[in-house]
This record gives C-alpha cells, structure tokens and sequence, in this order.
C-alpha cells in the first residue's frame, strides 16, 4: 500500500554558492583556515606552479596583492581552496553558484566547466589586458548609494554627453540603492558632483582598473583570443552568469558572457533575485570576505548569506547546515 508524504515535513534548504570579486582581497587572506586546513596551502601551491610566482607570499604583500594580475589569481585562488574545503564538508550539493565579476571564474571552475590550472592563467591575463587597456588614462570608480539604478544611468548618460571628453557608465547593480559607476575620471568626478546635486551620496574607490566600462573593450578583445584557447566542459552545477544572470549552458555562450562581461555591467542584484525566485534559502560566500553576504541583506528579497573565510564563519555555517 502505498504511504502519503508527510506534509509536515519541512522541505531541504536549498543553498546556492558565491564567489567574491576585486575588492575583496585582504592581506593574509585565508592564513587562518590554513592552520586547520591543507586544502588552502596545497591550492596555493598548486597555482603558484602555474604562475611561476609564490602567490601565497604575494598574498603578504598589500602592494603586490594589489596589482591586478595578482589580485585576480589570488582571490580565485583563495575561492578554489574554501570550495575544497567545503566539498568535504557538505553533504548535498548546491543547486547554484555565481561569481560577482572575477568570482564568476571562481564559479565556473568550482562547476568544473574549466580547469582550475586554466582559470589561474586567464584571470591572471584578464588582469594584464584590463591594466593594458587603460595605460596612460586617468581612469577611476565611484559607489553611487540611494538612488534608483534608472536614475544613475541617466546621470552617467548626462555626464558623457555633456562633459567633454568623459567616458562614465553604470558598472555594478550591487542592490537597491547601490550601483558602482566606471570610467574615465572626467566622466566619474561629472557623476559624482551630479549625485551629489541630488543630496545622495558617491564614493569614490581605490581601484587600479576601471572595470566594466567602454574602456574595457580592447581587454574584452584579447580576453576573447585566449578563452578560445581553453577547453570548456559541461557544468557539474549550473552557473548564473553576470551578462545577462542566467545560466548559459553552451561553451560558447559562456565565452561569448565571459568576454562581455569585461565591458558591460554585473547584473548582481538581479542575480540574487534570480536566487530568490529560485527558492534559495541559502547563500554560502566561499572566498575571501564577506561582501557579498552584505550585498545579499540589501536585495528586495534578502536570502541569508554566510561566509566562510575564517574559521569561526566556516563552523557558524556547519551548523547552520546540520
């Protein structure tokens, strides 16, 4: 005889996984998961024998850390090693993943679609072309909070029509009331004295490149040439992708999202309510920080996010968990 389910039963969380991107890069990042855990040490090594540089001693240095060629392999490196971690610890798997900007690498290789020695060398090249592409250009990026994302567009728009020589466009929907703006710094300071105007609130960013503007097209071009040289696999877990926040399922769809994503916007809030629509109730941030777990209290539809870059984070989130 057949027996009817248990409605009271209270249905599996579903967990999703994030991975961080620039910004979120701290000196000895991941040092104290490394006392408990070889896993960190050991992916460390295992990308240094790629880059043919000691990246978990430039890890220790806030100048090198910073440069973007290194900043990009370090964070995914960092990411990787938690995710290894987590492999053992989890007992199911996630339904998702996603990767704010450079996290997205991070993503598609904890999915397995690219090689972790392959996405070692293209984000450390992603990180060459971006700093080539903007040699000799006064370039910078600025936090607008407390305005409508329609709103900054148009202010971006005002700015490179109106100012000479101004290059500004929106480049992070982080959440409501939170778009990052990238450019050249004419058309960044334009937007930041327009926000201003409004009584709302524009900070500017310490960052070496100025990501997902126009002026990244001459990256996207040459980041295009070497994804043509990486062997792309079937995802293990699906990924939403920033272009457009949504799963692409071909290799060529996913490239073609990869070498967009250079120079158009993160659609991150968008993601996160593509999480939510997808019944999330779950996000683990594997990397280093915990920015996005602070992004995923903003968005209209918050879904709890923990962290796992310390020790104390990881256990929080074991417990949670069981």
């Amino acid at each position: 005889m057949a027996v009817a389910p248990d409605s009271t039963k209270t249905p599996p969380t579903r967990i999703a996984v994030i991975f961080p991107g620039q910004g979120s890069q701290t000196v000895a990042m991941t040092s104290e998961l490394a006392e408990h855990y070889p896993q960190i040490k050991d992916t460390f090594a295992e990308a240094s024998a790629v880059l043919g540089e000691d990246l978990w001693a430039i890890c220790q240095d806030e100048e090198r850390l910073n440069q973007t060629q290194y900043t990009q392999p370090a964070l995914l490196t960092a990411s990787i090693a938690i995710w290894r971690i987590l492999q053992d610890k989890l007992t199911k798997t996630p339904c998702y993943l996603a990767g704010h900007s450079l996290g997205e690498y991070s993503a598609l290789c904890a999915a397995g679609v690219i090689s972790f020695a392959d996405a070692v060398k293209l984000v450390h090249k992603r990180g060459q072309f971006m700093q080539e592409a903007v040699v000799g250009i006064d370039t910078a990026m600025a936090a607008v909070l407390g305005l409508e994302d329609a709103r900054v567009e148009t202010l971006c728009e005002q700015a490179t029509e109106h100012v000479d020589g101004a290059i500004v466009g929106a480049a992070n929907f982080n959440s409501p009331g939170q778009v990052v703006v990238s450019g050249n710094a004419i058309g960044v300071n334009a937007v930041i004295d327009k926000v201003q105007n409004t009584g709302k609130k524009a900070i500017p960013l310490k960052v070496s490149v100025p990501s997902h503007c126009a002026l990244m097209h001459p990256a996207s071009r040459a980041l295009a040439e070497a994804l043509d040289n990486i062997e792309f696999e079937q995802a293990a877990i699906p990924v939403i992708q920033n272009r457009h926040a949504r799963v692409e399922s071909s290799a060529l769809g996913i490239k073609q999202a990869l070498t967009e994503q250079l120079s158009e916007p993160v659609l991150w809030s968008k993601t996160m309510q593509e999480m939510a629509d997808k019944q999330i109730g779950i996000l683990i941030e594997c990397g280093s920080g915990n920015v996005l777990s602070n992004l995923a209290k903003r968005q209209a539809e918050p879904i709890t996010s923990y962290p796992t870059d310390k020790l104390a984070r990881l256990d929080k989130l074991m417990e949670v968990l069981s």
